[in-house]
This record gives C-alpha cells, sequence and structure tokens, in this order.
C-alpha cells in the first residue's frame, strides 16, 4: 500500500471505525473521503459548503420545520426542480456517479449517492432520514410524529412511495422474481450506507478488471470492517494481481487465522506457500 493509500486508509478509518457512534459519523465527509480515491487532493470544505448552500435555500421555503408535508416538496423544488439533480440512467455505471463531489458537480448520481446528497441537505433542516437498503434500489425514509414511516425515492426526484411502489421497483430489476419482504425496507446505518457504496465501486472497477483502483476501495471497506475474512482474502488476490507479493502474503495468513475452516482454506494455504517460495527467490 503506498503511502498516500495508507494515510487515506488510516484518516476514514478514524472517521468511521467502531470508536465513533454510528450517529455521529459523518456522512458527507466521509463520503468525500471515498472521492480521493480517485482525487487524490480533493479538498471537502467547499462541497461541504454546497450542501449547506442547498440547506439555506429549502429553509427558506419552510414555514413548519415539522411537517413532512411541506419539508419534502421543499427539498424536492430545491434539489430537482432547481438545481436539476437526476438519476444517470444513461451512463449507470460510471464510477463518477458514486463519488459525491462529481454527483455535487454533475448533477447526477445512482440511488445512494442521491439519497446520501438528499438526506444530508435534510439533516440540515431538522428533518431526519435514515437510508434503506432495499435490493438494487436504495431509498430514505422519515419517521413521522405517529411513527409512521414515509418511503421517499431520491433517483425519481423525491417521490413518495408506498409498499406496493417498491415491489413494482423491485419487479422492474429483478423481473417479478424477489418478492418484496419487510426486512427490505427496514433502515441501515451510517456504516452500512459507506459499505453499500464502496461494494458499488468495488464491483464496477472489478468488472472492469482496473485491479489498481479496486485495491483502495477494498482498504477502506476494512476501514470500517477490519475483521471481514472475506475482504482480506479479496485484496490478498488483488495485491498478488498487482504483484504486491508480500502484502498479497500477509493477507492470504491473516484470513487464515480468521478462518481456518474456510471452505477454500487448503486452496488459500497453497496460494500462500507458492507466493512465499517466489517471495524467496527474490531475495
Amino acid at each position: 500500500m503506498g503511502r498516500g493509500q495508507t494515510e487515506l486508509a488510516e484518516v476514514f478509518a478514524a472517521m468511521v471505525g467502531d470508536r465513533v457512534d454510528d450517529e455521529r459519523v459523518d456522512l458527507t465527509r466521509a463520503a468525500l473521503m471515498i472521492a480521493r480515491t480517485e482525487y487524490p487532493k480533493l479538498d471537502a470544505e467547499p462541497h461541504v459548503a454546497e450542501i449547506e448552500r442547498l440547506a439555506e435555500r429549502v429553509r427558506a421555503r419552510i414555514t413548519d420545520p415539522g411537517e413532512a408535508e411541506q419539508i419534502i416538496p421543499a427539498l424536492n423544488v430545491v434539489l430537482f426542480d432547481e438545481e436539476g439533480f437526476r438519476g444517470n440512467e444513461a451512463d449507470y455505471y460510471d464510477p463518477r456517479n458514486s463519488f459525491l463531489n462529481d454527483v455535487l458537480e454533475r448533477r447526477r448520481g445512482i440511488p445512494i449517492t442521491l439519497s446520501l446528497v438528499y438526506m444530508e441537505v435534510a439533516r440540515r433542516v431538522g428533518f431526519p432520514l435514515l437510508g434503506v437498503g432495499m435490493p438494487g434500489h436504495f431509498l430514505v425514509k422519515h419517521y413521522d410524529a405517529e411513527d409512521r414511516e414515509v418511503l421517499i425515492d431520491p433517483y425519481d426526484q423525491g417521490r413518495v412511495l408506498t409498499v406496493r411502489d417498491c415491489q413494482r421497483r423491485l419487479d422492474g430489476i429483478y423481473r417479478g422474481e424477489l418478492p418484496l419482504e419487510p426486512g427490505m425496507l427496514s433502515s441501515i446505518s451510517r456504516r452500512q450506507m459507506l459499505t453499500r457504496m464502496l461494494t458499488n465501486l468495488k464491483a464496477a472497477y472489478l468488472a472492469a478488471r482496473n485491479f489498481r483502483k479496486a485495491l483502495p476501495i477494498v482498504d477502506l471497506l476494512l476501514a470500517i470492517y477490519p475483521r471481514s475474512p472475506e475482504d482480506v482474502k479479496q485484496r490478498a488476490l488483488l495485491r498478488q494481481s498487482l504483484g504486491q507479493v508480500r502484502g498479497a502474503v500477509d493477507d492470504l495468513e491473516t484470513f487464515l487465522k480468521m478462518s481456518p475452516e474456510a471452505s477454500d482454506a487448503d486452496e488459500i494455504r497453497g496460494l500462500a506457500l507458492s507466493l512465499r517460495r517466489r517471495m524467496a527467490l527474490m531475495n
């Protein structure tokens, strides 16, 4: 791991590690730290200020801060009607859709990043929202004064959804083969939301076989969940692909300590032995 990459993972771990209460995780700044994997010199503060400015404009439209019926339309007018935030349907898998700075500058994103913008603007006007990790399509929700949940789709310009709407969305993604279950609309933690963002990015890079860019994403996943055996193993394989033999061996051995009974443990032991022999020839 390069020096800059190591520092980034360390700073990110300090922001999102288990010593930080989940509700105190700063989603905006953590998401901008993820963007630094692509833009190492990115200054977060102008983008934080942009979200503050958006919140000020929403606040100016609200006369009763406790009324969802007033706040949701105010959010939607500012973000979608005036500012033109949209889902990037033309290039959905573009990694820029996962970088918050790009989303703010281009006004284009995917469900989870548009949800993050929506949540963070709403939080600043006193309207708490939670992320909803529905399969294939991220949403947000609010609990009103009577503890009724209000589901909102920032990818669909802040449309308020019914449960039936959610099933229709799943039908469109999974061709009617995935029935909606109550747990699919449960709220998720901030760490889980950041993990999903990172997982999306990792999948995009792996699909393009861009292992160099996938590696720092796995480093950030491990900054959130350092005891994740699968991420440790994946980092080992990425390091091997990039010729980082010593780091790959370290990760393979760590994986075996974490999961000595894994179904592929013998294969991993064999790979670790092979890489150790290669290291010996290099010395």
